[in-house]
């Protein structure tokens, strides 16, 4: 795909495709943050496709990860994942616009093949590596857009890393129950919704179920029931996947 689309648009520079599953596409993003901070380009163009398939499909059922309903994250009866297609383009330049990427972090934990560090350090390790990157304490945050697939194991070691971070302060949701987990796809695609949240003045997206249907084992974080507007124009977005490989990058509204 990388390649198609640098030929299309008649493009040259450096041209790769990064495949770290479910933090594939904010890795594209924090890959080119990187090429502009060490001027070998002048624009970059990055994101993220994935579509469905068969194969991806059946692996996620053989794993027992899908939900035959819409997923439920952090919801004490969530049962996995609703599977969705995406693709999502985003322009990295050094020049002033509406959104900047103020900081990006990764880890790579490297706990287990598919499942998380339960304890989510390698997670808290990528958000704190952003906010250290763009100057920022957590509290300045006024939204974070959880990685949230409504896994067992997920949700709870989230819900820890953000925890220790930031408390229960900071609002907070999953949009996947709107998108489906876009897989490949899901960094740039909830970088795109974070950018819609900062420009559009968007209420903050908001789990649909009742407080009494929180799971009270889980670490208390701000998880947003009820939609609410922006306080602070400043976004976390974390994507996290398989292999331990965690990313967060932190988007803020431009001073106009």
């Amino acid at each position: 795909t990388s390649v198609a689309l640098q030929r299309y648009l008649g493009w040259s520079g450096p041209c790769f495709t990064v495949s770290t599953a479910c933090s594939s596409a904010a890795k594209a993003i924090l890959a080119g943050q990187r090429l502009l901070q060490a001027d070998v380009c002048d624009v970059v163009l990055v994101g993220g496709i994935d579509t469905l398939c068969s194969l991806t499909f059946n692996g996620f059922d053989c794993l027992e990860s899908l939900s035959s309903e819409r997923c439920r994250p952090f919801a004490a009866d969530r049962d996995g994942i609703n599977i969705g297609e995406a693709a999502a383009l985003c322009l990295l330049t050094r020049e002033p616009g509406p959104v900047a990427l103020l900081g990006a972090g990764e880890s790579s934990d490297a706990y287990h093949v598919s499942a998380p560090h339960p304890e989510g350090f390698g997670a808290e390790a990528a958000m704190r590596m952003a906010l250290e990157q763009g100057g920022l304490q957590p509290g300045q945050v006024g939204y974070i857009n959880l990685h949230g697939t409504g896994t067992r194991l997920n949700d709870s070691m989230e819900a820890k890393a953000v925890h220790r971070l930031f408390g229960d302060k900071v609002p907070c949701s999953s949009t996947k129950a709107l998108t489906g987990h876009t897989l490949g796809a899901a960094g740039a695609t909830e970088a795109a919704l974070a950018w819609l949240l900062l420009t559009e003045d968007l209420p903050l997206p908001h789990q649909s179920y009742a407080a009494s249907e929180w799971d009270e084992s889980l670490a208390p974080i701000s998880l947003l029931l009820a939609p609410q507007p922006l306080a602070r124009p400043l976004v976390l977005s974390n994507s996290f996947a398989f292999g331990g490989n965690n990313v967060s990058l932190l988007l803020a509204r431009s001073e106009p």
